[in-house]
């Protein structure tokens, strides 16, 4: 089966980017908002890439460890304008409120559990560039792979999961979706070329990637543009452990 829509590539990759990032707007392209997620992983790994410039820049400086890994987290929701935050804490207040949870994360309001999870998503990423940035991680790999790897999340979801609402931008995304072959084609070709010049460690990845996934998806039984956020910070943060838990100890690198 081939891509149904091949003349439009470039123009959803516009579209992409401007939804997905506060980056300049691609020129001359037509931004189109259908499929866009299948090219999050490609503007995910261009912040990637200027959080690893930043992070050379400041490196000679000798700056706390501390100070840097706070620019490299900062950065991120700068370039992001934090778009998936919202449904970390949405998705939260949604797993916490049971039968009624589409109203708890339909509702503008933001509970004790969101703020929760908020916090506890941002400690545990501290700690986890931390962790890497000790251990002289090669950073800007890392920074690349878990940016593509946790935009492959919520392709995975929504190939996975039913939408748990008609409208919103879950249901607009599914119906959008192609075959799933094609619909990661963009991160697999990055994350194939991360892990020739890298190393295979990034390949691990995926295990972080599909068990957030699932786990969220079985919880919730489905998904939402909620969800879809939450798995992609979530599934950055697992990421980012089984990373340090490979890398600190010298097993991935040769």
């Amino acid at each position: 089966m081939s891509d149904p829509s091949p003349g439009y590539w470039w123009n959803d990759l516009a579209g992409s980017w401007m939804f997905y990032s506060r980056l300049p707007t691609l020129p001359l392209l037509r931004p189109r908002f259908g499929r866009i997620a299948r090219f999050a992983p490609l503007v995910g790994g261009a912040i990637a890439l200027i959080q690893g410039l930043l992070w050379q820049l400041v490196e000679p400086l000798h700056l706390p460890i501390t100070s840097g890994v706070t620019l490299v987290m900062v950065t991120e929701m700068g370039l992001t304008g934090g778009l998936h935050l919202d449904g970390v804490m949405d998705t939260a207040d949604g797993l916490s409120a049971g039968p009624a949870r589409l109203k708890a994360m339909a509702d503008s309001r933001v509970g004790a559990m969101g703020v929760t999870a908020m916090a506890t998503l941002l400690l545990l990423r501290f700690g986890g560039w931390l962790w890497l940035a000790e251990a002289e991680a090669p950073m800007v790999a890392v920074l690349l792979a878990v940016a593509v790897w946790s935009r492959t999340a919520p392709l995975l979801a929504l190939a996975w999961g039913p939408p748990l609402r008609m409208e919103g931008s879950g249901a607009h995304h599914a119906a959008q979706q192609q075959a799933l072959t094609w619909e990661l084609l963009p991160a697999s070709l990055l994350l194939g070329g991360l892990s020739l010049g890298f190393g295979p460690w990034i390949l691990l990845g995926s295990v972080a990637v599909m068990m957030v996934t699932l786990l969220l998806v079985r919880l919730l039984g489905g998904q939402s543009g909620d969800s879809l956020g939450a798995v992609l910070e979530w599934s950055a943060t697992a990421c980012l452990w089984l990373y340090g838990l490979v890398l600190a100890t010298g097993a991935g690198v040769a």
